[in-house]
């Protein structure tokens, strides 16, 4: 299991504190920003749904495009993506910036605007969360995923005030160019910082390919679905507070654009503390009772909002979400990171990302329809009960301890040497490998098998199937497709050392003295009338 590493020590490491620093300071232009844009569409439009909409238009491309996203972080220069997203967002925020200035804005620009800033970072993200396994070891991955969170939540502690006075004071269009000059210090960082880059010795992945591969792996992980179905709860129901919050300032509490940045900030200091209890926290509890009282707090803080009327009950409520807030969505982040091999991680944070913001998304849209129809106070009273039923599908859907699990690549198979001139697209292959079972040995053996299946279709093996000898029962053969041959070279490469358990099992089970004899066979769905995989001689040459 790994070792509990103390938060702060990780600031020792040069190239996570540059990295840190960086992206400290673009989350301080993307608070401002938010809460300029917010602002902004509250004087342009009395709608309230088109001012929770703001939020939407920001994590609704997370939902939409994370998957791409982590298709890109696990297949390319994670780096480069990196850089191309902090780019694409800072042209993005300068040419806000102008339109803003120039008072060309309506509210549906504004909201495409952001929608594109959504895009960007929907791009950032998984490179940047799969990145954190390149620079720290494992033992080091929940304190490097705190101290994220710590960072992003000082800034919510700083931006938000700092945004609401530069809102008050100057306008929503300085807002906008401040973030645009806060993406230049981690554009910097990226382009300073060489990470080294492991050599790939099978071809990358094609993109559709690598879209099945995330999907698949994912859905047979019952752990990562466990997580992301807690995600998708808590950000469905917790987001009411941000989506909500400038409402409740001007409905409830009759504030202006400072009093919300204050109490932004308030809600950020809380996630600062929770962020520093958080190792602790992991330390002396289960996932699962942290996220039930992440759950719980959260609604008692929505509804304190929705009763109270007096700055200092909401802003304690607000700490109180911050730090909740924290804990949930670290907790979530590290236990997926923890439970996925590193070819594959991009893609399972993606999907989880893709979850939460989702949920966001959504949540941000109803909530902010139902304020208008019924009152913010109303919505937020509604979201508390929503909170409170996330707490309770722990009882059915406990989130997973599983940061004992050992992901390093098992890198026990050694490809065959083949007969056959096979090109690596050469396919489809057939796979079977029989086994000799004692009939008092079947049960199991068959549950056995039930988690070989979704492990060899986890990794990518099609059309599995367990077939049983009827003239001698004792023999068992597995069968299972791949598309090609380099799939089944992959599919072999990604299989990890908490994988071997089950194959071990399998040995002991098995009663013939040789190992399971393994048939790889390319299969032909029609008879060419020529032999298009010639046969090679003991030298690998090609006999004529």
């Amino acid at each position: 299991m790994p070792q509990n590493t103390s938060t702060l020590t990780l600031f020792r490491n040069q190239t996570f504190r540059m990295l840190w620093i960086a992206a400290l300071a673009s989350n301080f232009g993307g608070l401002v920003q938010a809460v300029g844009a917010a602002w902004m569409m509250t004087s342009l439009t009395e709608s309230q749904s088109m001012v929770a909409l703001v939020q939407s238009s920001v994590t609704l491309p997370i939902m939409v495009f994370s998957l791409l996203a982590g298709v890109f972080a696990d297949n390319f220069d994670r780096r480069k993506v990196m850089l191309i997203a902090q780019s694409f967002m800072l042209v993005v925020s300068i040419i806000l910036a102008i339109m803003a200035y120039e008072g060309l804005l309506s509210p549906w620009l504004l909201l495409g605007f952001t929608f594109l800033i959504g895009c960007g970072t929907a791009l950032h993200n998984p490179s940047w969360q799969a990145s954190m396994g390149d620079i720290v070891s494992r033992d080091e991955l929940s304190a490097a995923v705190s101290l994220n969170s710590m960072g992003f939540n000082l800034m919510r502690s700083i931006g938000p005030a700092a945004g609401g006075a530069i809102v008050a004071i100057a306008g929503a269009a300085a807002a906008f160019t401040v973030n645009a000059f806060s993406y230049v210090g981690i554009i910097t960082a990226l382009w300073f910082w060489r990470p080294s880059t492991p050599q790939r010795r099978l071809p990358r992945e094609r993109m559709g390919s690598a879209f099945s591969a995330g999907l698949r792996y994912v859905a047979m992980s019952p752990n990562l679905m466990k997580v992301i179905f807690r995600g998708f709860m808590f950000g469905l129901s917790a987001i009411a507070i941000l989506a909500l919050l400038p409402l409740i300032v001007r409905e409830l509490l009759h504030g202006g654009a400072f009093v919300y940045g204050v109490l932004l900030g308030c809600f950020g200091m809380g996630a600062v503390c929770g962020a520093l209890l958080n190792a602790g926290l992991r330390a002396r509890f289960q996932n699962e009772r942290i996220t039930q009282a992440a759950f719980l707090a959260f609604a008692v803080s929505s509804i304190t909002l929705a009763l109270s009327h007096h700055y200092v009950f909401s802003g304690a409520a607000l700490l109180l979400a911050g730090g909740s807030w924290v804990m949930a969505l670290s907790l979530f982040n590290v236990t997926i990171q923890l439970s996925t091999p590193r070819w594959v991680v991009g893609r399972a944070v993606a999907l989880y990302q893709t979850g939460v913001f989702g949920g966001m998304a959504g949540g941000s849209w109803a909530w902010g329809a139902i304020a208008e129809n019924f009152g913010a106070d109303r919505a937020m009273l509604l979201a508390s009960a929503l909170l409170i039923f996330g707490a309770l599908a722990g009882l059915r859907v406990p989130l997973p301890d599983s940061t004992d699990l050992d992901l390093n690549p098992l890198n026990t198979f050694t490809e065959p040497a083949l007969r056959l001139d096979l090109k690596q697209r050469s396919g489809p292959i057939m796979i079977m490998v029989d086994y000799e079972i004692a009939q008092e040995d079947v049960t199991e053996f068959l549950a056995v098998m039930n988690a070989r299946r979704r492990i060899r279709i986890r990794d990518g093996a099609q059309q599995w199937a367990l077939l049983r000898d009827l003239e001698n029962p004792d023999v068992w053969t597995e069968t299972y497709h791949v598309p090609t041959w380099v799939e089944y070279v992959r599919h072999h490469e990604r299989r990890t050392q908490a994988d071997a358990e089950s194959y071990e099992r399998v040995l002991k089970l098995h009663r013939a003295k040789e190992r399971p004899k393994v048939h790889r066979m390319i299969e032909r769905q029609t008879v060419s009338l020529h032999d298009d995989t010639p046969l090679k001689d003991e030298h690998g040459k090609i006999t004529e």
